[in-house]
């Protein structure tokens, strides 16, 4: 196969050729069902090692000249009825390898993406200095958990976003736990983190 595209950033078994990413582009969207935002899937591509940045964006915007991909209102591409044709019949010339790792990382953004909306974090900086990180835990319109903690600098107050966001749920066992005193359920949760 001959390569035309830049290949800086591309990982082995990556798409080196133009034609080869606007298929991986057709079939993404097809595969998730719903509009998804274009950036998001540019980042994908390319922190992925899928495909050079520059490369993806071209795809792109030849899929969106061609009408195989529109953009919604809100920058969410949508895929067309030619687009699923393409996705459909031309998907078979990329590797399984690739296919699974854009699908995968794709799901695994609209799972955070889904966290971070019912679990909301909010850092606000402290009259006296420091931070205040609120962190919520919501079912539907009902707050579950509100916690507010203070730590003294941003770079502490992005660490507990962080570890918030990736395991919410530990943190709310715990205190509910500790709240009930339900020890065994403490230490079990703490044995799971000592294990991570």
């Amino acid at each position: 196969m001959e390569f035309d595209a830049f290949s800086a950033g591309v990982e082995p078994g990556g798409l080196r050729n133009t034609k080869d990413i606007g298929i991986l582009i057709c079939y993404m969207l097809d595969y998730i069902g719903k509009p998804f935002n274009r950036d998001d899937l540019i980042e994908i591509i390319q922190e992925n090692g899928i495909a050079n940045y520059f490369e993806a964006v071209s795809a792109l915007e030849e899929l969106t000249k061609c009408g195989n991909v529109n953009t919604d209102d809100d920058s969410f591409l949508v895929l067309t009825g030619n687009g699923k044709m393409i996705s459909e019949q031309l998907s078979g010339e990329l590797s399984l390898f690739v296919k699974q790792k854009a699908v995968s990382s794709m799901l695994k953004q609209v799972q955070t993406k889904k966290l971070a909306s019912e679990n909301p974090v909010t850092i606000t900086q402290a009259k006296d200095g420091g931070y205040n990180v609120n962190m919520r835990i919501t079912n539907g319109n009902v707050d579950l958990m509100s916690l507010t903690v203070f730590v003294p600098d941003r770079s502490d107050a992005k660490k507990v976003k962080a570890l918030f966001e990736q395991d919410p749920d530990r943190l709310y066992t715990v205190l509910l736990a500790s709240a009930t005193g339900e020890n065994e359920i403490v230490k079990k949760a703490l044995l799971l983190l000592d294990e991570r």
